[in-house]
């Protein structure tokens, strides 16, 4: 039977540990129902997990006895990092969702010249990387930075072993999978609604180790194109 995976700051360093956490103790007794007896799984963060079973559980805290220790191994090794312009909310919250689930590593929401919103509630895209990175079964929670400056990204940028910048001027992927091939650090950027402004592609065709990209003959949604485009170079 598959066990509920939880993500938190957990030490496995002792066998018995005592959860504190007021929404997880709320979750697991009142949500899901748990009592003394049932097992679940729990993740450092650090790809760390341990398979506990529950010995108390109250309105304060819930005891655990660590049966298994164990190294999560489900992550990718590309290290993915998504730089998506803000896109509407719902829209948004699919994309870092969605992100989640298929190994990106790092989400940075962007503002570009043709950005039309700008306000993100971060605690709640915070809650849905966390809550998407347990239903995958990843090792990590992927880091959701601050919004940033196109400009500044693409400086920022340049530590990445390649970045791939999607505009429909640019190749097809499948094309560039040479060029993928022993890359590691991989940045993606994604456009807003309106698509990128003539300064910004020329400004990543321009710098180093950045490639423009198509992902075929068909005009994508943003959010589509946010999906679909890590999810190949994860799985490159």
């Amino acid at each position: 039977m598959k066990l509920h995976r939880f993500i938190g700051n957990f030490d496995f360093s002792h066998k018995i540990l005592k959860i504190m956490d007021t929404d997880l103790i709320n979750q697991l007794r009142n949500v899901l129902r748990f009592s003394v007896g049932d097992k679940i799984l729990l993740g450092d963060g650090k790809t760390n997990e341990a398979k506990v079973e529950i010995k108390e559980i109250n309105k304060k805290f819930i005891k655990v006895e660590i049966i298994e220790l164990r190294l999560n191994k489900n992550e990718p090794q590309n290290h993915i990092i998504l730089y998506c312009a803000i896109l509407k909310r719902e829209n948004f919250e699919l994309v870092v969702q969605k992100a989640t689930e298929i190994g990106v590593k790092e989400i940075v929401p962007l503002i570009c010249g043709r950005t039309i919103k700008f306000g993100l509630k971060n605690e709640r895209l915070e809650k849905i990387i966390k809550e998407a990175a347990e239903q995958s079964e990843r090792g990590i929670v992927p880091k959701l930075g601050k919004a940033i400056s196109y400009e500044k990204a693409v400086l920022q940028a340049q530590s990445n072993d390649l970045n791939l910048i999607f505009d429909a001027s640019g190749s097809n992927l499948a094309s560039l999978k040479l060029s993928l091939e022993g890359v590691k650090r991989i940045g993606i950027f994604i456009g807003p609604e309106g698509g990128w402004d003539v300064e910004e592609i020329e400004n990543a065709r321009n710098a180093d180790n950045f490639k423009i990209a198509n992902l075929g003959k068909l005009t994508l949604r943003a959010e589509t194109a946010a999906i679909i485009a890590p999810y190949l170079a994860v799985n490159f």
